[in-house]
Parts: structure tokens; C-alpha cells; sequence
């Protein structure tokens, strides 16, 4: 070995040892998941108001899990990659998940991403019409949608296994959360028409269109979770739109690409959880547009591409923190069903006695609809329509159970005191569409206000859920908006960069 060397080491070791910097620590831990509820080919693809049948592959369907733990309480958020989710699943899965990890129902948020793509969640329920008339058994079993009870029960099952497994995995993290801006693929559905009233999907190039009859919601509401050795564990995003670009066959639909996107951009595997925002009437279709639209393939792309690389803006430039209290609230309102009058169940049962006749099947539908609703009405009047709020630091999700009119969601992110609110519908249970009251004035109308056995609230509802959302939230104190670390104060210790401090050389 060389003699300068050896001299070099003999004087490193009289120099007196350096105290390393403390470790990073962090009072809130987070814990993500993932599990298959990709449904069977040939099982039934909801969303529609008769019956259709899978037949392909696309991707994955799945429960995505996120949970948060401030060593006071702890609160999930779940991610569903189903068209809704049944009251009952919800209620079944909260009680199994404290008995295998003693979390409280109201701490546990189940929401659904409303892909049209996806497993046999609804929309008749096992059982639902047993005690109604052989006509309306037929009608509910026969030529309307309905859940799978083996799917329900796995579902439930992966759900609970979903949080146990992001319970175990729980470890300390630096969040992070922002807001990104995407308003190139969501568009209001509903426009207002020269006759004076407001249609859902008038096509595109339709000369009697005025304008849009509501707004957007560009916000992408984002949560980063990083380990304390700065590795991405999982990532949250809320965003209205509906999941109804289908790629072809069993999908996640459009979230499957948000996804991809997200992984790839962030190079990482860590799941992602999809929270779907107030969509009611926001679809990736615009009325207003005067080129083709894109193939399904390509449209999923585009939608969730678009929305997961503005995911990834949020992600590379949101200031980070270790300290997020966590709180939940919780109110279930019973709400009033609009029951159909008795000439209007009498005109229903008119058509629905009929032969079913080719062409267009719309009176069907609508009477069948009736009909369903009149029993409906009859066995349960009054709707459980919970609404929640946890809040996971700076950010506050504020769930409801409709396919929410995104006004509402506007209003609430409005009256919240929270940096980040994130509107969550199709959450802890189903009750149909829930447009504005100004959807149901003389100006409205269009295909969410229909009557149906699936939207028959009161024309309020909307409006109490809305406030008890802002209500609840304003319960909890909101946390400061975080910043990123304030650079050095100029002063002694700091010297202009000495290439740069000169006047210009001319030679």
C-alpha cells in the first residue's frame, strides 16, 4: 500500500467523529393493495336497463385499497373497479373487516368507479322482487340486469381481504397531495336545446343545440405515499368522469389506462386507487364536437392517459410530509322515494303487457321501469342514504351514494374548509342518478330525471346530501395546505455563483 495512503489514514482517524443526521421519522403510516374481481366470461355486464353478456377479455378488474394510520385512528379508502356497489356488500364487508382488524365501519369508504365493463353487480338484486306480482318477477329477473350472488359474495370476500392485506402491509410514509387540471375529456352530457328544455346525448352536429346545460369538473384530486427510503408505495387520484369508454370486453375500463400511466411515468408497480368524483352527467363524450370520435380502444387510451400523466405532474411536483391526523364522520339520511302516480303505473302496465314488438325498445324499458319502481315503493318508501367524510390530513373525502350531478360535487369542494377535497359518489351503496333541482324545473329534463326502479329520489336529495357532506366536513379542523421547504435566508453564508457575478467581456 502506498506510504501516502497510510498517512491519509492515520490522519482521517484522529479527526474527531461527525454525528450523522437523524434519521427521517413520520407519525402516519400508509398501506396499499390490490385484489382480482375480474368477472367470468359469459357473467353479466351491467349497466344497461336489459340483459347483456360478457364475451372477451380486456384486463383486470380489481379492489384497490388505501389505507391511512395516524396512530390514533386509522381510515380506508377502497376503489372499486365495478359499475356500483351494493348497500349490503358494504355493510357485509364493514362487519367482517373490524372483526379481522378491529377498524370501524364508519372509517371504511367503499367506492365505486361505475365501469360499464365490469363484474354483475346489479342492477336487480338477489331476491329483490320475490314478493312482487309474476309479471314484474318476470320483468325484474328476465329482461332487466341483475347481480350475480356468487360474484357478491366475492366481491365482499375481496374487499375484506383487500384491507387486511394493506393493514399488514402498513409502514411510514411522506405523503403528498395536489390538484391537477384535465379538461380536454370530460364534458357535460346534458344540453340545453331551443325548445327550451335540456337533453342528455342530443348527438353531436344536432342544430336545435345551444350550449352546455352544466359544468365540468377538471380537477384531478392526487395522493402520493412514499416509504421513508423515498420509494412510491401507492397513489390515490379522484376524478369525475364516467367510466363508460370501454376498451372491448372485461375491463377496468378508462382507469385501466389511468394506471398504466401512472406506473409507467412514476416507474413503479404500486397500486393505484381510483376514487370516482361527482359524474352524474359528465361522460368523455362531447355534444359539441364536430370530429368523429375515437374507437374504444383508442378513447380509453386518451381518456385515461391524459388524466394519469396529469396524475404524474402532481406527483413529481407535490411538496411531501409526515404528519396527517386522520378523522371520520359519518350520517345515514333517509330519503323519499318519487313513486309513480297511478295513472302512470296504469299506462306502464299497458305496454308492458304487450308482445314486446321490434324497433325501438325505449316504451318498454320506461314501463317496465314503472312497474318495478310501484313495487319498490311499496316495500321500501324511504332510501338509507349515507354520507361520509374522512379526512387523511390535508385532504377530506366526502362520499354519497348516487350517481351525483357534478354541481353538487362543485358545492361541496366549495363549502369544505379542507386544502383538498375529493367528492367521492357511487360510494357506500347505490341510489340511481341524483340530478339538481334545477334539473327537474321547466328548463330541464333529459335521461337522469326519468323515473326508474334505479333514480326515483325526491328532487331535493341532492341538496341534503350536498349539505350534510359540507356539514360533516366542517366537523374537522382543517390542516394547513403544505409548502415545500423555504430555501435559505441570502445572508453571510451565501455568495453570488461567482461564474456569473461579472459584467460582460466584449473581448
Amino acid at each position: 500500500m502506498p506510504l501516502r495512503f497510510l498517512i491519509l489514514l492515520a490522519s482521517l482517524s484522529t479527526l474527531p467523529l461527525q454525528a450523522l443526521p437523524p434519521a427521517p421519522t413520520s407519525s402516519i403510516k400508509a398501506g396499499f393493495a390490490e385484489r382480482d374481481i375480474t368477472p367470468d366470461i359469459g357473467m353479466e355486464q351491467p349497466g344497461g336497463y336489459g340483459k347483456s353478456f360478457h364475451r372477451t377479455f380486456h384486463d383486470a378488474c380489481k379492489v384497490r385499497v388505501a389505507l391511512f394510520d395516524d396512530g390514533k385512528k386509522t381510515a380506508v379508502t377502497i376503489g372499486l373497479d365495478s359499475l356500483i356497489v351494493p348497500r349490503q356488500v358494504v355493510l357485509d364487508a364493514r362487519a367482517q373487516i373490524e372483526k379481522a382488524t378491529g377498524i370501524t365501519g364508519d372509517a371504511v369508504l367503499i367506492c365505486a368507479s361505475h365501469s360499464h365493463s365490469s363484474g354483475p353487480v346489479g342492477m336487480v338484486m338477489p331476491g329483490e322482487y320475490d314478493t312482487a306480482s309474476d309479471l314484474v318477477k318476470k320483468l325484474a329477473y328476465e329482461d332487466s340486469s341483475c347481480a350475480d350472488p356468487g360474484y357478491l359474495l366475492r366481491l365482499t370476500h375481496e374487499i375484506v381481504a383487500g384491507v387486511v392485506a394493506a393493514n399488514q402491509s402498513k409502514v411510514p410514509v411522506q405523503l403528498g397531495c395536489g390538484f391537477g387540471h384535465e379538461d380536454k375529456v370530460a364534458f357535460n352530457r346534458r344540453l340545453h336545446m331551443k325548445n327550451g328544455q335540456s337533453w342528455s346525448h342530443p348527438r353531436a352536429g344536432n342544430p336545435d343545440i345551444i350550449d352546455y346545460a352544466g359544468p365540468i369538473d377538471p380537477q384531478v384530486g392526487v395522493i402520493g405515499a412514499w416509504d421513508m427510503q423515498g420509494q412510491l408505495v401507492g397513489v390515490v387520484v379522484n376524478y369525475a368522469c364516467h367510466a363508460t369508454a370501454g376498451p372491448g370486453g372485461i375491463s377496468a375500463n378508462w382507469i385501466h389506462y389511468l394506471e398504466k400511466t401512472i406506473q409507467g411515468g412514476m416507474d413503479t408497480h404500486a397500486p393505484v386507487v381510483f376514487m370516482q368524483g361527482a359524474c352524474g352527467d359528465i361522460t368523455q363524450v362531447d355534444n359539441l364536437s364536430p370530429y368523429q370520435t375515437p374507437k374504444p380502444e383508442e378513447w380509453s387510451k386518451l381518456v385515461g392517459g391524459r388524466i394519469g400523466a396529469e396524475a404524474v405532474r402532481v406527483l413529481l411536483s407535490m411538496p411531501r410530509f409526515t404528519a396527517a391526523p386522520v378523522e371520520t364522520r359519518q350520517e345515514v339520511l333517509k330519503i323519499k322515494r318519487r313513486p309513480p302516480s297511478a295513472q302512470h303505473v296504469q299506462r306502464s302496465l299497458e305496454i308492458a303487457r304487450k308482445t314486446k314488438a321490434p324497433g325501438d325498445p325505449t316504451d318498454f324499458v320506461f314501463a317496465k321501469e314503472i312497474l318495478m319502481l310501484d313495487h319498490l315503493n311499496k316495500m321500501t318508501p324511504v332510501v338509507d342514504c349515507e354520507v361520509q367524510c374522512i379526512k387523511v390530513g390535508p385532504v377530506c373525502f366526502v362520499s354519497d351514494p348516487a350517481e351525483y350531478f357534478v354541481q353538487y360535487g362543485l358545492d361541496i369542494k366549495k363549502g369544505s374548509p379542507h386544502a383538498y377535497t375529493f367528492p367521492c359518489e357511487l360510494s357506500n351503496g347505490i341510489v340511481g342518478y341524483v340530478p339538481t333541482e334545477e334539473a327537474f324545473g321547466p328548463h330541464g329534463g333529459g335521461y337522469e330525471t326519468r323515473l326508474t326502479a334505479y333514480s326515483n329520489l325526491e328532487i331535493t336529495a341532492g341538496t341534503q346530501m350536498a349539505k350534510k357532506g359540507i356539514e360533516l366536513a366542517n366537523q374537522m379542523a382543517a390542516e394547513p395546505k403544505p409548502e415545500p421547504p423555504k430555501a435559505l435566508p441570502f445572508g453571510p453564508a451565501g455568495k453570488p455563483w461567482t461564474y456569473g457575478n461579472v459584467p460582460p467581456e466584449l473581448e
